[in-house]
């Protein structure tokens, strides 16, 4: 066998059903990888630093032979630890949602390094030596991040769904995945709510670019599935999105597909204010009181001094709607802001009547999406 080069395209189609691993240093990986690849690096952060300054200090001849004085003693612990990796495969775009694919005793490997030169190429060597077949990203890890940022450049059909704070647009995005529509949840991506309080109970959220990592690969991977039985609805056409603000917590979403966000069609679920209040209690009321007490501070000026004041007052006193009352109208008044300041609402904007929060509310979206679809 020979190890072959391929492009990213081909690439993460064998992605899809075989073994990704990437050779980059700890540091890089944990910065942002392809999702669902394997960390196994060939030098540790200190020892990358070590062969990269030799290389520039001395020769790439000098550095080569660093690296090998590093790499050699690794050898057997690399294939030992690639043959437990193939009997257990985690497929691409699968590290979000924790599902694994598998596929017993792989023999197909895919390897990557920054940009596809001497240290996939020294583990592919290993490798192909050992009897595995070898594939290795021309380009690297670069390459692939090109490929991300190409994807939000181009023209997507999304679907907003749009409320006040406490509609529950989350769990109607889910209730629309679970009848086969299109579905991208930028706030399960990204590990955040959206406001204040979002990072309330919530994992770490991911860097930025470990965050358009994982979107260009769901963007990418909803852009090809096609309609069937089992996802009826792909055949109205559109991603559904939540709507949101640009910044997520921690995280943007890119400029460019933020911008097309907001030229998409947005069907609001308009939900009376005391359904929303009741909703948003039942869903933040059990925070740890304390972190929620640090979230109405970080508002404390936009809220307004008196209005942070009583609203933690409240909370200390167990009044929990009381204190949402107060926070759920500066949402709303903020939202009111976001929903407005678009071009062309007047032709985007479509409400929904919703009698209360409800997963139901997924079939009233589609009911107007069909609607739209019907019209001469």
């Amino acid at each position: 066998m020979a190890v072959e080069r391929i492009h990213i395209e081909k690439f993460l189609a064998l992605a899809k059903e075989h073994p990704v691993i990437d050779v980059r240093s700890p540091g890089e990986y944990n910065h942002a990888h392809i999702p669902g690849a394997h960390s196994m690096p060939l030098f540790s952060d200190e020892e990358r630093k070590v062969v990269g300054t030799t290389y520039k200090q001395q020769s790439r001849e000098k550095a080569i032979k660093v690296g090998l004085d590093y790499f050699g003693p690794k050898m057997r612990k690399m294939v030992e630890e690639v043959e437990g990796i193939s009997k257990k495969v985690l497929g691409i775009g699968k590290e979000h949602s924790g599902e694994q694919v598998q596929i017993p005793n792989s023999k197909i490997l895919l390897i990557y390094c920054w940009r596809g030169g001497m240290r996939s190429g020294a583990v592919s060597w290993l490798l192909d030596m050992y009897g595995f077949k070898v594939y290795t990203l021309a380009g690297g890890y670069k390459s692939f991040r090109n490929y991300v940022l190409d994807t939000f450049k181009q023209s997507f059909h999304f679907n907003i769904i749009g409320g006040y704070t406490g509609s529950g647009k989350t769990e109607t995005l889910k209730a629309l995945q679970e009848k086969g529509t299109a579905v991208i949840d930028l706030e399960g991506l990204a590990n955040h709510k959206g406001s204040a309080f979002g990072n309330i109970g919530m994992p770490k959220q991911p860097t930025q670019e470990m965050f358009e990592n994982r979107l260009g690969c769901e963007l990418r991977a909803m852009s090809y599935e096609p309609v069937t039985s089992e996802a009826p609805f792909r055949g109205l056409g559109g991603i559904w999105l939540e709507d949101e603000s640009q910044r997520i917590g921690l995280v943007n979403i890119p400029h460019e597909l933020w911008k097309t966000m907001r030229q998409s069609p947005v069907y609001f679920l308009d939900i009376p204010f005391e359904e929303r209040l009741k909703h948003i209690t039942e869903e933040y009321g059990q925070l740890d009181q304390q972190k929620l007490i640090a979230a109405i501070g970080r508002i404390k000026e936009k809220l307004g001094g008196l209005n942070a004041k009583t609203a933690i007052q409240l909370l200390e006193e167990g009044n929990t709607p009381e204190s949402f009352r107060i926070l759920l109208k500066y949402y709303d008044k903020f939202y009111f802001k976001g929903l407005h300041n678009r071009e062309g609402l007047e032709t985007l904007l479509h409400t929904i009547d919703c009698k209360t929060v409800s997963a139901d509310n997924a079939g009233l979206l589609l009911a107007a999406l069909q609607h739209q679809y019907e019209k001469p």
